[in-house]
């Protein structure tokens, strides 16, 4: 599955446990790892991630004095997604600590990153790669719940970025989301929210289909730009 090998790709130099925790974190807040699922064992994440097992450790310790996992030992034992999580959304959710300049800031960075993914898919992206997105934007319209709406949605974007064929592309683009997907979920709890973000997906993909660099980089802003806007009016509206 594409998000998990996005989310459990190798990790750069600095601060490894901290960029971990976070990078899961994330991605537990935003629901592209589920309640329940169980994450790879120790030994796995660390070869996955590239790091070593004490840092592994180190990270699932904080993630479970948070409550974000939990651990059971024995033979079918492991590490699982909690399903408590939205009571840490509740109180730490990242709204609660940023301003509308940050996320006019993130969202430059996220259409920067999109838009080229884009404009690299036109070129590079096969029918097989179309049939994919096409079926991740079909998922999204028909998801019912925010974990699922958000879910598919972030499987969009790092599709569209992994369609590119750029390795160094869709690294950058994990990276943005990791930020981005947390935010991205409290909007999908409407719907008209979601029901015009999958009008702006489809009209991607058109133009993807159509191969129509031009239009399809204007698609991209427009997505993006949806986005943005939607996420500072709602940051205006909690003052």
């Amino acid at each position: 599955m594409i998000t998990h090998t996005v989310i459990f790709a190798p990790i750069g130099e600095a601060s490894r446990t901290e960029q971990i925790t976070q990078r899961l974190s994330n991605a537990i807040i935003s629901g592209l790892l589920e309640k329940g699922e169980q994450l790879p064992n120790e030994s796995e994440l660390a070869r996955m991630m590239g790091v070593s097992h004490i840092t592994i450790r180190d990270a699932l310790n904080t993630l479970r004095s948070k409550s974000l996992i939990h651990t059971i030992r024995g033979r079918n034992g492991g590490s699982f997604i909690s399903d408590n999580v939205d009571n840490y959304v509740k109180y730490f959710h990242p709204f609660n600590k940023i301003s509308s300049d940050y996320l006019s800031d993130l969202g430059e960075m996220q259409s920067s990153l999109v838009i080229h993914s884009t404009r690299l898919s036109v070129r590079r992206m096969t029918d097989h790669d179309l049939t994919t997105l096409n079926n991740l934007i079909l998922t999204l319209e028909n998801s019912e719940t925010p974990q699922q709406k958000t879910q598919s949605d972030m499987r969009c974007l790092l599709t569209l970025a992994a369609n590119s064929h750029s390795a160094r592309l869709a690294a950058q683009e994990l990276t943005v989301l990791t930020e981005w997907a947390p935010l991205i979920s409290i909007l999908y709890r409407d719907e008209t929210f979601h029901a015009r973000s999958t009008l702006c997906y489809h009209e991607l993909f058109n133009a993807l289909q159509n191969r129509d660099e031009t239009l399809a980089v204007a698609q991209a802003y427009a997505l993006i730009e949806f986005f943005v806007s939607s996420l500072i009016e709602y940051k205006i509206n909690l003052v």
